[in-house]
């Protein structure tokens, strides 16, 4: 097992939305990506069962981390289903997540909530329970636990 533990400036916090990780338990892997379909590096990845990984978006669930490369269409494998780089998530990995909707607050710590997109959580929705808020930084920034990640299977999927 590997273990990383980050330490965050103001300035890693602010230039973009995106999961990083903070503290726990964690090991890049690589995956194949979907095939001609954008990533932002950060961005939640989901198995998508086909034998790739893509974006995770507000429905999806079996949550494999966080890919660690941005894919766009002027890529030269955009369209392939090349291997790219994912800190794949655990049961005790924390990660620092952007809230895309509503405002944090302190009285969310221990609250299960989804996500807006690949890379925001939404915490005005509870119906998917996708990240448990472990942690206040400010009222747009959160520390999480990915509840729905692979190996724990706990939350529905589409």
């Amino acid at each position: 097992m590997v273990f990383f533990r980050f330490v965050l400036t103001n300035k890693q916090l602010k230039p973009k939305m995106a999961f990083i990780l903070n503290s726990g338990e964690s090991k890049m892997e690589w995956y194949p990506k979907k095939a001609s379909t954008a990533f932002t590096a950060g961005d939640l990845v989901y198995a998508d069962g086909s034998g790739a990984i893509q974006p995770a978006d507000s429905t999806s669930g079996d949550h494999i981390g966080v890919i660690q490369k941005t894919i766009t269409s002027a890529d030269s494998d955009y369209a392939s289903t090349t291997l790219v780089p994912v800190i794949k998530a655990y049961q005790d990995s924390i990660f620092v997540a952007d809230v895309g909707t509503g405002t944090l607050t302190t009285a969310m710590i221990g609250n299960r909530y989804d996500l807006k997109d690949a890379n925001e959580i939404d915490v005005t929705a509870t119906s998917k329970k996708v990240v448990e808020v472990v942690g206040y930084i400010s009222a747009t920034k959160a520390l999480v636990k990915i509840n729905a990640i692979i190996e724990n299977n706990a939350v529905a999927t589409t």
